[in-house]
């Protein structure tokens, strides 16, 4: 299979299947809570399976990790909920990271915006350690895109998984503890 191929199935198969995550999450929302409210009703074991799995395909979909951790925020105790959500981030992000080194997107960004790309590889080279940690904490700024760039220039992964770790692993414990203490305050857990 060449090159061109595989960029092909790779994206065909990432359309699709983020064709239809996004279909159920806008179209059957109730499923999957239902689905999720099910299983940890049965059994936490299964209900954080979900839950795991949901967050290390979230980065297909470009849905943001906080519409999964404001639903796992029902269901989870805290502490197993932010080892769960940060789990299934750094492996979202490992995804996305070695998903644009198997397309081959470097090869056409260099082609069509090389000045560009060469600017931002030598900006990330020199701090990108503090840059994804940044954008990773942003809450506006998506982490999957900084982690796609970083695959593209080729950024070690460890410094990519590091930096993200601290930024979603910061701006989760924020979201989740703070939502507990207001679930906990208005009644509700």
């Amino acid at each position: 299979m060449t090159h061109t191929q595989l960029r092909r199935l790779l994206t065909s198969l990432w359309v699709v299947g983020a064709g239809a995550a996004v279909y159920m999450y806008l179209f059957h929302r109730e499923a999957v809570e239902d689905a999720l409210a099910d299983a940890t009703g049965t059994s936490m074991i299964a209900g954080a399976s979900i839950y795991l799995l949901l967050g290390c395909l979230r980065s297909f979909t470009l849905i943001p990790a906080t519409s999964l951790l404001a639903l796992g925020m029902v269901f989870f105790p805290p502490v197993p909920l932010f080892a769960l959500t940060l789990v299934g981030i750094l492996v979202s992000s490992t995804c996305v990271y070695y998903f644009a080194e198997a397309l081959h997107i470097d090869e056409l960004l260099r082609r069509k915006h090389a000045s560009q790309l060469e600017r931002v590889q030598r900006l990330l080279e020199r701090r990108g350690f503090p840059i994804i940690a940044a954008w990773s904490f942003f809450p506006l700024a998506p982490t999957d895109l900084i982690c796609y760039l970083s695959g593209v220039v080729r950024l070690r992964i460890t410094t990519v998984l590091g930096a993200v770790a601290i930024g979603e692993g910061a701006v989760c414990a924020i979201y989740i503890f703070l939502g507990n203490s207001l679930l906990r305050s208005l009644g509700l857990r």
